[in-house]
């Protein structure tokens, strides 16, 4: 079987950022109300992880070249920040609904360590390998991080129609939800390939 699946299984179940690296939590307990608007903000983590994996990677060859590599996480917050800008603009113009359901969440992923944590592991762990396989573990990283998403959402869904003790309600029991899935999710550490 070729590497990259195995980069794509372990971004999306083994070593995914939410549940079993616990980066990104803001997002991830904030939209994961409802399904679309995790939906929403789970393609745009897709999108900027991929192409953020790309550039830092290219970036960062730069900067090892020029003896420069303490700069790399200025640079790559950077870039990650150019990223969500151009996405913002093209949400606002074209889903302004989601736009505002996602709020003050979308400009977050610039800071989201999720996002930042996928481009310094793609130059640190996957340093000798090519663009391409930083590119599709970014994207699987970002996969794994929207199925996570979607999972709560549809939880905190159903949860809305269930008759939860008064003291649970809210964020007590999503966050008792996101501690179960992260134990389910760590099942998938036991995988082998």
């Amino acid at each position: 079987m070729p590497y990259w699946i195995y980069l794509v299984i372990s971004g999306i179940f083994v070593n995914n950022f939410v549940l079993s690296r616990f980066l990104g939590i803001c997002p991830f307990l904030g939209v994961s109300k409802k399904t679309d608007t995790a939906l929403g903000m789970g393609l745009a983590v897709i999108f900027v992880m991929g192409v953020a994996s790309v550039i830092t990677y290219g970036l960062n060859l730069l900067l090892v070249i020029a003896d420069i590599e303490y700069l790399q996480t200025i640079v790559f917050i950077l870039v990650i920040a150019a990223l969500i800008q151009l996405i913002e603009i093209v949400i606002k113009r074209f889903a302004p609904g989601l736009y505002t359901a996602l709020g003050v969440y979308l400009p977050l992923i610039t800071t989201n360590c999720a996002v930042l944590g996928v481009a310094i592991m793609n130059v640190t762990e996957l340093a000798k390998q090519t663009v391409f396989l930083a590119f599709v573990n970014g994207v699987a990283s970002g996969m794994g991080f929207t199925l996570a998403m979607l999972i709560m959402a549809g939880i905190r869904e159903r949860m809305e129609l269930s008759d939860i003790p008064e003291r649970f309600k809210g964020f007590p029991i999503t966050l008792i939800t996101a501690s179960i899935m992260a134990m389910a999710f760590t099942a998938f550490a036991g995988l082998s390939l």
